[in-house]
């Protein structure tokens, strides 16, 4: 609500992406289904489709697509017509969810990431998705929420306690840098770079562990060379996959 009122509002860099979702009776009965986690599938024909299915107590669960606006021309109006036809297209998930009972009306949103033209200003910081929120698709907003309120709140304290402060070199540029490392590796899942690592038959469990690192909420620990030059170093990894390791 601060961005718009104080006009901050600013694009976001990313395509416009909608996400189709809803809450249903999932009755799995498929054994490879870990109710202790969250499955994400993608769309065998598009890579940059992907579902969320996020069991619940009482076998719930929610289920939901993001796809861009063009994926969605040749689907049907009707949000739970629309919802099921992405998941009949991709046969693993709707194998998971066949006897699913589908009682609750989809919704849906749209046009979600969302950028600002300044973290800070006279009275006031951006924390978590005020400041920018990304995709839903690696839940960075938590992360991001809890370290710019740790931030702007030892930047506060000692401001408060009359010491001269910078905003923008102690809280905005790190804070910064951190969302552009989330940035490089949700550009990196929709362009199929980080796909072609996560699906890596024969990746080294030191590269799995950094990158499940930055994945785990440590995108500003740039002793993490995957944190420090993440666009490049996605890049190279990406490419030595494609070329079977060599």
């Amino acid at each position: 609500m601060l961005p718009r009122l104080l006009d901050l509002e600013a694009p976001s860099g990313f395509p416009l992406r909608q996400a189709v979702f809803t809450h249903v009776e999932d009755r799995i009965e498929s054994p490879p289904f870990d109710r202790q986690k969250i499955l994400v599938s993608i769309h065998p024909q598009h890579s940059d489709v992907w579902f969320w299915s996020i069991p619940f107590s009482e076998g719930r669960c929610s289920v939901g697509v993001v796809a861009s606006a063009e994926r969605f021309k040749d689907k049907p109006a009707d949000l739970d017509a629309c919802l099921r036809a992405f998941i009949d297209e991709t046969p693993q998930l709707a194998n998971v969810l066949k006897n699913a009972v589908w009682d609750t009306p989809a919704r849906t949103i749209g046009g979600y990431s969302a950028n600002v033209k300044t973290l800070h200003g006279n009275g006031f910081a951006l924390l978590g998705n005020a400041a920018e929120f990304l995709d839903p698709v690696f839940s960075s907003g938590v992360t991001i929420a809890m370290r710019s309120a740790s931030m702007a709140a030892g930047v506060l304290n000692r401001q408060l306690q009359g010491e001269s402060v910078d905003w923008e070199t102690e809280f905005a540029i790190p804070l910064k840098r951190g969302v552009d490392t989330f940035r490089a590796y949700v550009e990196g899942w929709y362009n199929g770079t980080f796909q072609s690592v996560i699906f890596y038959p024969e990746s080294t469990p030191d590269i799995r562990r950094m990158i499940s690192a930055i994945l785990a909420g440590y995108a500003w620990d740039e002793r993490n060379p995957f944190v420090s030059e993440p666009k490049r170093r996605l890049r190279m990894l990406s490419e030595i996959c494609a070329d079977g390791g060599s």
